[in-house]
């Protein structure tokens, strides 16, 4: 039922990543392959998805669309020193997340619901997840801190 739910919230807010991954996900409980595949989809599936994501990024430098001469005039733009020192702290950020997710699992289901949410209604991406669990453990230790 949870996930027809899910599904209704992809079609009304007609997101397209959200309504085929909760498609998928329905297919398979339907033919009964849920039991075999979805302990092995969660253990592997946020890998999978850093995979596809980074073959996506590095597409352009794999065409010749982005060459080293691009990469060496970025570098004197302060734009790209920001890009390059955000896309340094999410990685970090993504590798707390993952700590933080193994620690404590229960926590994932308040990160997968604030990454639907953000997703269906405010036309997000779902690569939340990690990053969401960094930016929590990270506040969590300033929580502590201050505690």
């Amino acid at each position: 039922m949870f996930l027809l739910l899910l599904l209704g919230i992809g079609l009304v807010a007609k997101n397209n990543s959200l309504i085929i991954a909760i498609a998928f996900l329905i297919i398979m409980k339907v033919i009964g392959v849920d039991s075999k595949y979805f302990a092995f989809i969660q253990s592997k599936g946020i890998n999978w998805g850093v995979i596809v994501i980074t073959i996506a990024v590095l597409a352009p430098i794999a065409s010749g669309e982005i060459g080293f001469k691009d990469l060496s005039s970025a570098f004197k733009s302060p734009y790209a020193w920001i890009a390059l020192i955000s896309g340094m702290v999410v990685a970090l950020l993504a590798k707390n997340g993952i700590t933080l997710l193994a620690k404590d699992p229960h926590i994932t289901s308040a990160l997968v619901l604030g990454t639907i949410l953000a997703v269906s209604i405010f036309k997000g991406v779902a690569v939340g997840p990690l990053i969401g669990a960094g930016i929590a453990y990270m506040v969590m230790r300033v929580f502590e801190f201050f505690k």
